[in-house]
């Protein structure tokens, strides 16, 4: 949500408004003489759940509300700046922080992303799910590491959101017929962040929980057994290898645990709970790339200010600029190098949209200045040039 007021067409006054003096003020909203000082209001009226302040600002919008936030937030509200045919308003919305009701949404895509990522996992185990669809269970552990390091992710989002008192939804897992058998998890924010200190602490919370999750999985992942290919695909001329990229983070673990890689084996890879740990690390890569809603842009935003617009809007040139040198210089296929494309038109929608703009915006404390930097040399780790390869 952006700190400039918005508009709807000026055309006279709102004929269906009931006029409420502000003398004759019941809403349960704040007092008018704490508003006075910073919003004259001549009018109150009560829509649905929404109270309307119609008055005259005495400050620009932006200090108008960093001043009006706390005392509409004590009294359960979140205030925003506006007009309504022709005349100012603070349109106030009452806020809930928590889980309201039984998530039937999340728990239904929960459920479907379980059977999506089986289906996905056996796979890794070759098993056909198509032809033996009854074994497909038999993949649970890739399914529980995919979604222990997504939802430990989004959770780390969540639970902080919960502390700083900014409503969020529970994390909605995305089920899609892919390689992974998800495009991951995502929370519903509502409102706007009160400061950069929220800012920072949701948007760093994920990446670092989840890391935290990935780590551990991995490590589980590199001392199981790993899966052998039958024989009929070894040998299999016309079969189709899909190679992973590993980021550095992963050399790292299998190299402090003295476990292989399997790399130039091809009758053996690594077990499929390591490719949970994969899975962890390259979304936490993702999600640091500093632009517009990711994390990594909520985090630089929280560092640098509106400095992280100008660094944004470079970004999409960078991955446009990683996919062309794969493709022309390093030689590496189209299928490999399409991710970056993609991503780099992802960017640039996220970039043109912008970031979140915290309602006071002042600076950050060097503490987490310097965790930022951690966690995006964290995200540096986990990146890995060619993530997937498809060779035939």
């Amino acid at each position: 949500m952006d700190d400039r007021a918005s508009s709807e067409p000026n055309s006279g006054p709102d004929p269906t408004r009931q006029a409420t003096t502000a003398t004759e003020q019941t809403v349960d909203g704040p007092p008018i003489e704490r508003i006075d000082s910073a919003f004259a209001v001549y009018d109150v009226h009560v829509d649905g759940e929404q109270l309307v302040y119609y008055g005259d600002p005495r400050k620009p919008p932006e200090e108008l509300l960093q001043d009006l936030w706390p005392v509409f937030r004590s009294h359960g509200y979140e205030p925003r700046f506006s007009t309504r045919y022709g005349e100012y308003v603070l349109v106030a919305e009452p806020t809930s922080v928590g889980i309201d009701g039984i998530p039937w949404t999340n728990i239904l895509l929960l459920l479907a992303t379980v059977v999506s990522t089986l289906f996905a996992g056996s796979m890794w185990y070759h098993i056909d799910p198509i032809s033996n669809p009854t074994e497909m269970w038999r993949a649970w552990p890739f399914t529980v590491a995919i979604l222990g390091v997504l939802g430990v992710h989004e959770m780390g989002h969540y639970v902080m959101s919960r502390y700083h008192e900014v409503d969020a939804s529970l994390p909605y897992f995305i089920p899609v017929p892919t390689l992974i058998g998800t495009m991951g998890a995502v929370i519903k924010m509502k409102g706007r962040m009160p400061d950069r200190k929220a800012l920072f602490d949701i948007g760093v919370a994920g990446p670092l929980a989840g890391l935290i999750a990935t780590i551990g999985v991995t490590i589980v992942g590199l001392h199981l057994p790993p899966t052998v290919a039958p024989d009929s695909v070894v040998q299999d001329p016309n079969a189709i290898q899909i190679q992973l990229g590993y980021p550095p983070l992963l050399e790292l673990l299998a190299a402090a645990f003295d476990q292989p890689l399997y790399r130039d084996d091809p009758a053996m890879a690594v077990n499929p709970v390591v490719i949970g740990g994969w899975v962890g690390m390259f979304v936490t890569f993702l999600n640091l790339i500093p632009v517009g809603q990711l994390d990594g842009g909520h985090i630089l935003r929280a560092m640098t200010g509106r400095f992280q617009e100008t660094i944004a809007a470079l970004v999409p040139g960078v991955l446009f600029g990683l996919a062309a040198y794969l493709y022309y210089v390093s030689g590496y296929s189209g299928n490999s190098v399409l991710i970056w494309a993609v991503w780099g038109l992802f960017t640039a929608v996220l970039a043109s949209v912008g970031p979140a703009h915290p309602v006071r915006d002042d600076s950050l404390g060097t503490g987490r200045f310097v965790l930022g930097l951690i966690t995006f040399v964290l995200g540096v780790l986990c990146f890995m040039p060619v993530p997937i390869e498809i060779i035939e």
